[in-house]
């Protein structure tokens, strides 16, 4: 099977400077949380011999990809075909995967599925409209288009494509699929694109940009797994432990900023209490007070990775419920 790489790993020298303490740790395990081709995978395997690594993927078809890639280190990999909310909630199923060294969680969508998946994820492509990342569960983004109320299909794309248009797009979308079903990507982009305006239309980014964004999240539940992940994650996290997120929008950084906040923070009382009443003690210290941004120079050679953010954090303490 021709595996030709489709997917660069965003902003890997930056994950590897912040990690790597944490991957230097004694009897140290990694996990990559959304390991795709393996490229973050390989880069700390291949510079930390001693370095375990388990790698989460929901997608079968891409974890062959990193399995051929992973070779020359398959007997320090375990690679598990799972999302990465699932893991956490119900880490023991998985074997001897308690109190990791380092976390990783790139929430960016991989090339190949853009590419070479065949699901729809491209308005440059006309291909069936599916957007799961896994394809063997959940709802399709074809019966979203053609089954949703027009009112709950607009705040959809408005509150996770942040699109201005959400509801003129929404109406464009009922008003086909009361004639014909919508079923390739090729068909939405085209309705979309005849609903906006004008110079919408030829403006910066696509116009389908940020509804073919939306629904991609609704289908694969994105903000929701992340939101039932970060506490989780960092609960499991040995203490010196570090844990590392690459977002690529605000929906996704905001979620990361906010539970990052609250753990370093470790009081939860509420503003009005002058002193502190709850006893609690913060669980994380962050390593930057600003998320990482790509170099120019990353940005230049692989445009896809202009949005990404990267935050990092070390646990400090026990974790405090």
């Amino acid at each position: 099977m021709e595996n030709k790489v489709l997917h660069y790993s965003v902003m890997s020298q930056e994950v590897m400077e912040y990690l790597s303490p944490a991957a230097m740790m004694n009897n140290s395990l990694m996990i990559d949380c959304t390991l795709g081709e393996g490229g973050h995978s390989e880069l700390f395997l291949k510079n930390f011999s001693d370095l375990r690594l388990v790698g989460l993927d929901c997608d079968s078809e891409i974890i062959k990809r990193a399995e051929q890639r992973l070779v020359p280190y398959r007997d320090r990999v375990t690679i598990l075909n799972t999302w990465f909310d699932e893991f956490f909630a119900e880490p023991e199923r998985y074997g001897n995967v308690s109190q990791p060294s380092c976390i990783l969680l790139d929430l960016g969508i991989s090339m190949f599925h853009y590419e070479a998946s065949g699901r729809g994820f491209s308005f440059n492509k006309d291909e069936p409209l599916d957007m799961r990342l896994s394809s063997e569960e959940g709802i399709t983004a074809e019966f979203a288009v053609n089954t949703y109320g027009k009112d709950q299909l607009a705040d959809v794309i408005y509150q996770y494509g942040e699109e201005r248009y959400s509801r003129r797009i929404s109406a464009a979308i009922c008003k086909r699929r009361s004639s014909k079903a919508i079923q390739t990507s090729a068909d939405l982009a085209d309705i979309i694109k005849g609903a906006v305006p004008k110079d919408y239309r030829h403006g910066r980014i696509h116009p389908a940009t940020r509804t073919f964004q939306a629904l991609r999240i609704e289908v694969n539940d994105e903000l929701g797994r992340i939101e039932r992940s970060l506490d989780k994650a960092v609960e499991m996290l040995q203490p010196g432990g570090r844990i590392a997120v690459i977002s690529f929008h605000s929906l996704e950084d905001r979620r990361v900023k906010q539970t990052f906040k609250k753990l370093s923070k470790g009081c939860i009382c509420p503003p009005e209490v002058i002193r502190c009443e709850c006893g609690g003690v913060p669980t994380l210290k962050l390593l930057h007070k600003k998320p990482l941004r790509p170099t120019d120079s990353e940005t230049k050679n692989n445009p896809a990775s202009r949005s990404a953010k990267l935050r990092c954090a070390e646990k400090v303490s026990k974790f405090n419920n």
